[in-house]
């Protein structure tokens, strides 16, 4: 039977499990999948290793156009190169992620990435699960299915310390809460709850329970587009 398909964006800050549920999501019900956020972090190392200023929105912004950035949607397998190298390990040093805020609230960064995004989304051809900050705010306003993930701060420094093996909890929750005001105050998308997304507290919940749950909800989505 043919499916419907479907475009379900998924928002929220980091450490409430978007990243595991999005791609989980994705494979159950064959859907592509996309991490925005690794575009922001791979457009991140390409002005690190290129010496551009962070600290210079110009400067940024004077570049934002040059790097190639190519990301795959298997959910299996998602890949992300940028000039045809392989940035998936890089992408996740401490250096990019203490300055990917800076660079993604750059105008001239998110209209670049936004465009990559949208064009992903749309030519996806089973439906896609498309996971960020401001994707059913920005990026993919008419998407399907909007959730927004949320989890207490203490759930959220718990599982990313787990996440980066031994690091310290309460040094994690205050560079979430740091990383959580950048995005949310920034003037270009910042991370913001779409109106009519659905919103799920993670906190007390396994991430076999959550993907449960949003699984349930695309299903929704999907039988009523018939």
């Amino acid at each position: 039977m043919e499916r419907a398909a479907v475009i379900v964006a998924i928002d929220g800050p980091s450490g409430t499990g978007k990243s595991s549920t999005s791609k989980a999501v994705a494979a159950q019900l064959g859907l592509s999948y996309l991490d925005t956020g690794a575009q922001y972090r791979a457009i991140t190392w390409w002005m690190v290793n290129n010496g551009i200023d962070i600290d210079d929105p110009t400067a940024i912004a004077a570049v934002a156009g040059k790097p190639e950035i190519v990301s795959g949607t298997d959910p299996g397998h998602p890949t992300i190169t940028v000039d045809g190298t392989d940035v998936a390990g890089p992408i996740r040093t401490q250096e990019v992620t203490s300055k990917v805020s800076a660079v993604s609230a750059v105008p001239e960064v998110r209209t670049r990435i936004t465009e990559l995004q949208r064009s992903l989304a749309t030519s996806a051809e089973q439906g896609i699960v498309v996971e960020g900050r401001d994707i059913g705010t920005t990026v993919l306003p008419d998407a399907d299915l909007k959730i927004f993930l949320t989890a207490s701060p203490e759930a959220r420094a718990a599982r990313r310390s787990g996440e980066l093996k031994g690091a310290d909890v309460h040094a994690t929750r205050a560079a979430l809460i740091k990383r959580d005001a950048a995005d949310s105050s920034r003037k270009a998308s910042p991370l913001a709850k779409a109106d009519d997304a659905v919103e799920v507290d993670t906190t007390d919940l396994t991430l076999a329970q959550v993907i449960e749950c949003v699984v349930t909800l695309v299903e929704e989505k999907r039988a009523a587009a018939k």
